[in-house]
C-alpha cells in the first residue's frame, strides 16, 4: 500500500513538472551551440565530382526524409517533429563554417539524430558537408 502512495506520488510530480515544461516559455530553437575547435575546422575533402556524389547518396538515404529532396526543410518526416527540420538553402545555414555543419551533422541534438553511428566514417560527414553546399538558393 505505501509502495502504490509513494509510486502515484512520483508520478503526479513528473505529469505537473511536464505540464510546467509545456507551458513554459522554454524556447524549442535555442541556439545551436558549436564548440569553438569545430568552428574553426576546415573540411579536408575536396568538393569535386566524387565527393559530391557520394554526399548526394548519403543524404538521399540519411537526411531527405526530413529536410526534403531539395534541403528545404520539407521531407515527409518534417511535420511530425518537435523542432523545424532545417532549409539547407538559407542564408543562415550556409553562412556556417564547414567544421560547424560537420559537428552538427556528427554529434546531432533535439530530433537531429547524431550520425556517430550511422556514418562513422569522418570522410563522408564531409562529403555530406560538401554536396550541402550545392543546395544554396
Amino acid at each position: 500500500m505505501k509502495g502504490d502512495f509513494i509510486f502515484a506520488t512520483v508520478v503526479t510530480i513528473v505529469f505537473a513538472l511536464g505540464l510546467l515544461y509545456s507551458f513554459s516559455d522554454v524556447p524549442l530553437n535555442d541556439p545551436w551551440v558549436v564548440p569553438e575547435k569545430y568552428k574553426t575546422l576546415k573540411n579536408p575533402v575536396k568538393a569535386d565530382k566524387e565527393s559530391l556524389s557520394l554526399g548526394k547518396s548519403l543524404y538521399m538515404k540519411h537526411c531527405k526524409s526530413c529536410h526534403g529532396k531539395e534541403g528545404l526543410g520539407d521531407g515527409p518526416k518534417a511535420a511530425q517533429l518537435d523542432t523545424p527540420s532545417g532549409d539547407f538553402t538559407e542564408e543562415e545555414f550556409q553562412v556556417q563554417s564547414d567544421g560547424a555543419i560537420f559537428y552538427k551533422i556528427k554529434e546531432g541534438r533535439d530530433d537531429m539524430p547524431s550520425f556517430k553511428k550511422k556514418i562513422p566514417d569522418e570522410e563522408d560527414i564531409w562529403n555530406l558537408v560538401n554536396f550541402l553546399r550545392t543546395l544554396e538558393e
